[in-house]
């Protein structure tokens, strides 16, 4: 049973998001993260009198792609961040929910004392995913690099063939599951089969995640999360993702991504995305030095599936979070809930309301309950803002405190599933009982 201690996050903030190849296509992992971690410590020092970042015990991140110039790349963003050096850091990787593992991370480190204060988040480049070479090819080239005259360099190069120079493009092996053999939008396609989720009620979905987002942008709503970013001389402090004036007949337009013959397409799909995120974590008490949190963290769950319908993830997740907690899915006021593709939403959705789903895949006698649209992803979702992989768990979480703070409400649930089979949940609170 995961139902602890609740943990205050005192502050968090977040870069700009942008899609890949795009504004930060220069702006490595550790740039982006160590951009994010720094911001979150000068708001902090903000907040309480006598704090500063030579208090910060830890740093865990999140990262997927493991850059091989930064291999613990949370210690690379620790000491950059100007962290004193006889702290300590590591890296976590739970594929899509590695932001939410770090934060799951910190929460034992606190409760253990192993640290007061802990710096918890993600960050990726979805940019930066290196091109690769096939095995082969990378025999060939060590034996170029052990050749000691230039007779045996000629006779090594005679031996490569133009396969050898084709790349391998290392975002898009890395999106592919080994074990089910499918790539995550074959893994949508397979849930818009088997809940029978239409393209237009896909199409419909996305256009929704851009309509929220667009007017979150412009009430300035993600500006009290962003820490704006300057490259060369340009300011960078919006996301690059929404689209104002997207359309239906915009979006019916695009051709299926992953199947000829499918529904999930480049539209109704998150892009690959850039970004970092980045928060302040403590004990109840400690956080009493500071002016109010921004909330409390105070149940997660992880559950396994299926690898090929991981999308369904967030169901046995927020299951197992409901069952340790004791509480119904309406008791959540605001939800968010990662929109990897929308066919995979929609599928959750529909399972979370389905009896016959309840009975033979958990073991309930009753359905989870309704998501309705009116709680979930209430100024938008990853299909507008982006899916940063090993930064977004963060993101929903300091999303979702910040929509809870803004509408008067008390509870909230952020989930997401995760490539190769998993779900994360995990419940959030504005103010605690007692």
């Amino acid at each position: 049973m995961n139902r602890q201690t609740p943990i205050a996050v005192i502050d968090a903030v977040r870069t700009p998001m942008a899609k890949a190849f795009t504004t930060f296509s220069d702006q490595s992992a550790v740039q982006l993260g160590t951009h994010a971690v720094g911001a979150l410590l000068k708001r902090a020092m903000r907040k309480a009198d006598g704090f500063d970042y030579r208090q910060v015990d830890e740093v865990i991140m999140g990262n997927v792609a493991g850059p091989p110039d930064a291999a613990n790349i949370a210690r690379v963003i620790a000491l950059s961040a100007g962290i004193p050096k006889d702290r300590i850091a590591h890296t976590v990787n739970r594929n899509c929910a590695s932001g939410m593992e770090s934060i799951i991370g910190a929460w034992q480190t606190i409760e253990s004392q192993r640290s007061e204060f802990v710096v918890a988040g993600g960050t990726e480049s979805m940019s930066q995913i290196p091109m690769l070479v096939s095995p082969k090819a990378a025999k060939l080239w060590m034996r170029l690099a052990k050749c000691r005259t230039w007779k045996q360099r000629i006779a090594t190069i005679a031996k490569f063939r133009p396969s050898h120079f084709k790349p391998i493009i290392g975002v898009q092996l890395g999106l592919t599951d080994p074990v089910s053999r499918m790539n995550m939008g074959e893994t949508a396609e397979l849930l818009a089969r088997q809940f029978e989720i239409t393209r237009q009620q896909q199409d419909q979905f996305a256009l929704r995640s851009h309509q929220k987002a667009a007017a979150a942008r412009k009430e300035c709503f993600f500006s009290g999360e962003i820490a704006s970013l300057m490259i060369g001389e340009k300011t960078i402090s919006k996301d690059n993702g929404p689209r104002d004036e997207q359309s239906l007949e915009q979006l019916a337009k695009l051709r299926p991504f992953f199947d000829r013959s499918g529904t999930v397409t480049a539209g109704n799909s998150c892009p690959l995305t850039d970004g970092a995120a980045a928060m302040l974590l403590t004990s109840i008490e400690t956080s009493l030095r500071f002016d109010r949190p921004l909330g409390y963290i105070s149940a997660y769950a992880v559950a396994g599936c299926d690898p090929h319908r991981m999308g369904l993830g967030p169901v046995y997740a927020t299951a197992k979070l409901l069952d340790q907690t004791g509480l119904r899915l309406d008791d959540f006021d605001l939800v968010e809930l990662n929109e990897a593709f929308a066919a995979q939403v929609i599928a959750c959705q529909r399972a979370f309301a389905s009896k016959r789903f309840a009975s033979e895949e958990l073991g309930r006698s009753m359905a989870i309950g309704e998501l309705d649209d009116d709680r979930l992803n209430v100024h938008g979702g990853a299909i507008a803002l982006g899916h940063p992989v090993g930064m977004t768990g963060t993101r929903l979480v300091l999303t979702l405190l910040r929509s809870l703070r803004k509408r008067g409400l008390r509870k909230g649930l952020a989930t997401l599933c995760v490539g190769g089979g998993q779900g994360v949940a995990m419940m959030v609170e504005t103010e605690l009982e007692g």
